[in-house]
């Protein structure tokens, strides 16, 4: 197809209205076409140089220290290892921190500063290593940084340019430290609570991670991604990784192709197209296949299908786990082949240099074409040449907006938009002058306020760096007056070799802390984890804490739930018990301080549930799940307890104000293929304070050809109002925004009645006519 005719489908694509987070048309061939200084570059290249750009080696490899899993402190380069991985091994990148620790500014400067004078100066070539990290909210290795909430309470506060502006800060923070290359945003969605990487994503709908991922890109790469402030980002975990059946990581999915392609490609392909530089690959295996080996995910789908043009990188060691974890590869070495010829440009080794002698071998015995390396090492460079890291591989100019008051306010009113008021039953706010009992293992740590990934990988490190900020009882003593404040535990975090366990002491010192307040805030939830480490058997609140919960109830006094975790623990035996709950999620350093001011009311709530609070474990559903898990709403149909019973739906978060909607309005009743339809409604803040609120506009099919969904999500808008103050917020929606994928693969508008529902009001609007785009072929 020529240049011009794609060019015209595409315009015609911009007029007829088709949302970025849906899926359109196929775009160009996988096979990069070389810009004239990388095909320069290219040519002059060995099959050893060329094999060294695809491995990336982590730091440890590189430093002064007994192995390559660990190093001396204070940490040192040893420059003969740095010669031997780059002008032996030719390797093109290094990523991670060493010893699992955050380092200083200036140290991040000498390190990678080093690491690219041998290879601009010393290599045959000159070229640049580039480097990267998993600076996933804030430059998490560098220990300085400002760090805003987890994605998943950047998702809850429903605010497009508030999540662009925090990733934009956290690229320049990153760069500042001498770093080009982000391992974000996670674009795997949130829908099964067991999953331990729940917290890294933007939560269970499709539209809110299309949107909210699609910002992430914007903040982090920018309008030009070489400017000294910016970074490449990268989209992981492609594709499916976050809904294993056992709802552990890195296990099988079962998912079938529409699934796929419905729920897990948009987001993906949302910001493909807002040009996202690099893709990390899901660790885990989809119908028996491992991602990592599967050509028609990463070739067919990523790069031919979606058209992406960037670097595909492994997770870490995962083309090992082909051999010696899935068993699909008799040998290492056949497993870089399958990895290779299956689409990976880059090989997150992160140990030795195997791969780059069994990948040099393997081209030379015609397993592997030169095509294929030509292609990988094509992208390679032309994400170094994008950054500018040829001009300049190091940091440019002071940096001298990093961690200023701009940047801390940010991070303030992230925290503050992301808490989530999920029950008050006229408690909250409290008044000044209350005696407040704070009890509770999240009450007093900075570790379980950031999560994983947070100055080490699971987090454990946190008490070393963050001291200078307020726990959740500081800030609360700095509210309320720190002769107000007692503080009892009751249950705490002790390390362990899973990374930690809980300790109940007697109650008996809380109850009688209890007796002698006049409120109870109660911290409960999770210590920090990721990935295996945060697996669990259970997703019930641990035993400790549900009789803590259960001992406070006896006195009478009234309880405020705060829960501090990275994804929904059960709650349904202690709910009743207590008189609010507050959900903070992971919010990072400054959220001790941020729910201390929604408590007393210098803050009024206005995050939403990204996700849907489950009740019951047999219970675990998303808001957009099918008819027939209500079935106890049909007539003539036995309920046998099988109702959709949540603890709190999908969008759910209460404020210190009211808001009333009013007039919906639809532009017509009838809507054609080609034309869109203006939804309005009117919302009034009815209560006596300033009030935020999202506006959440859902659609629901009547019918279809396949079950439709109860509803979707089709439009958000975040809008701020004072008391009697009202707005009218106005969607417009094309008929493409109703689509669903069909058997046939294809992307389906069926004709019939929808229903639009905004709050508590609903109309009906019928669609004139069927069609189907995106012709594609299976790649499951």
């Amino acid at each position: 197809m020529t240049r011009i005719k794609w060019a015209l489908i595409g315009v015609l694509i911009v007029l007829f209205g088709c949302d970025h987070h849906q899926p359109g048309i196929m775009q160009a061939s996988f096979v990069m076409k070389p810009q004239p200084r990388v095909e320069a570059l290219l040519a002059k290249m060995t099959l050893e140089e060329k094999v060294g750009q695809m491995a990336q080696v982590t730091l440890d490899v590189v430093t002064q220290g007994p192995n390559a899993y660990e190093s001396d402190e204070p940490l040192k380069l040893n420059i003969d290892l740095v010669r031997e991985a780059i002008l032996t091994h030719k390797v093109g990148s290094i990523l991670n921190t060493a010893n699992n620790r955050a380092r200083p500014l200036e140290k991040w400067h000498e390190v990678i500063g080093q690491i690219q004078q041998v290879a601009v100066r010393e290599s045959r070539l000159g070229i640049p290593v580039i480097y990267g990290i998993d600076a996933i909210h804030g430059a998490t290795y560098t220990s300085e940084a400002t760090f805003f909430p987890q994605q998943i309470g950047l998702a809850a506060t429903w605010n497009r340019d508030l999540v662009r502006k925090c990733a934009a800060i956290a690229a320049y923070e990153t760069r500042a430290s001498a770093i080009p290359w982000n391992f974000s945003p996670v674009l795997d969605l949130g829908r099964d609570p067991r999953f331990p990487r729940m917290w890294e994503t933007f939560g269970e709908d499709v539209m809110l991670a299309s949107e909210m991922g699609v910002q992430m890109v914007k903040g982090y790469q920018g309008e030009d991604v070489s400017a000294p402030g910016q970074v490449a980002a990268t989209l992981k975990h492609f594709l499916g990784y976050s809904v294993p059946a056992s709802g552990k990581d890195r296990t099988p999915v079962h998912i079938s192709e529409v699934e796929l392609r419905e729920r897990h490609l948009p987001a993906f392909k949302a910001a493909v197209d807002a040009g996202a530089k690099s893709v990390m690959i899901n660790s885990g295996l989809i119908n028996g296949t491992p991602v990592h080996a599967n050509k028609a995910l990463l070739t067919d789908l990523l790069k031919k299908e979606l058209g992406f043009t960037g670097v595909v990188v492994t997770d870490w060691k995962d083309i090992d786990n082909l051999h010696f974890r899935d068993r699909v590869a008799a040998t290492r070495k056949e497993a870089v082949k399958i990895a290779v010829n299956a689409g990976i440009d880059m090989a997150m080794i992160p140990y030795d240099f195997d791969f780059c002698k069994d990948l040099v071998a393997l081209v030379r015995e015609g397993e592997v074409p030169m095509s294929r390396i030509d292609d990988a090492v094509t992208r390679i460079l032309t994400l170094k040449y994008d950054l500018g890291l040829f001009d300049q591989p190091t940091p440019r100019g002071d940096y001298e907006d990093f961690g200023s008051e701009e940047t801390v306010a940010t991070a303030r009113k992230a925290a503050g938009e992301s808490i989530t008021l999920l029950k008050n039953q006229g408690l909250l706010p409290l008044s000044r002058g209350v005696k407040v009992l704070v009890t509770g293992p999240n009450a007093h740590t900075m570790r379980a306020l950031n999560g994983g990934w947070s100055y080490s990988w699971q987090g454990e490190k946190v008490e070393e760096f963050a001291n200078e900020y307020q726990t959740i009882l500081e800030a609360i003593k700095a509210q309320a007056g720190e002769e107000l404040v007692t503080f009892e535990p009751g249950v705490t975090y002790v390390e362990s070799g899973k990374y930690w366990e809980e300790e109940a002491a007697d109650f008996r010192a809380v109850l009688d802390a209890a007796s002698n307040s006049d409120v109870v805030v109660l911290c409960l939830g999770e210590n920090s984890y990721t990935e295996k480490p945060g697996d669990l058997h259970d997703l019930s609140l641990s035993q400790n804490q549900v009789r803590l919960t259960r001992a406070l109830a006896t006195t009478g006094k009234p309880i405020v739930l705060v829960l501090n975790e990275g994804r929904p623990r059960l709650i349904s035996e202690i709910e009743p018990d207590v008189d609010a709950v507050v959900q903070t999620y992971l919010p990072g350093n400054y959220g001790g301080e941020a729910l201390a001011q929604v408590l007393f009311g210098e803050l009024n709530p206005s995050g939403k549930l990204p996700y849907t609070y489950p009740m019951f474990a047999n219970t675990l559903v998303t808001y957009d799940h099918k008819p027939s898990e209500e079935q106890d709403k049909m007539e003539g149909v036995y309920d046998y307890e099988s109702d959709f019973a949540v603890q709190y739906p999908f969008g759910h978060g209460l404020s210190y104000t009211s808001f009333a909607y009013k007039d919906l309005t639809l532009s017509d009743d009838q809507l054609d293929t080609d034309e869109e339809l203006t939804v309005s409604v009117t919302v009034t803040n009815v209560g006596d304070r300033a009030g935020k609120e999202v506006v959440q506009l859902f659609i629901a099919d009547a019918y279809a050809s396949l079950s439709p969904d109860v509803k979707r999500l089709r439009g958000f808008e975040k809008i701020s109002l004072e008391p009697g103050q009202s707005k009218t917020v106005r969607f417009s929606i094309h008929a493409r925004q109703l689509a669903f994928v069909g058997k046939d693969l294809r992307w389906t508008v069926e004709k019939g009645t929808y229903e639009v529902q905004i709050s508590n009001l609903k109309k009906q609007f019928e669609l004139s006519d069927s069609y189907k785009w995106q012709e594609v072929d299976p790649v499951l």
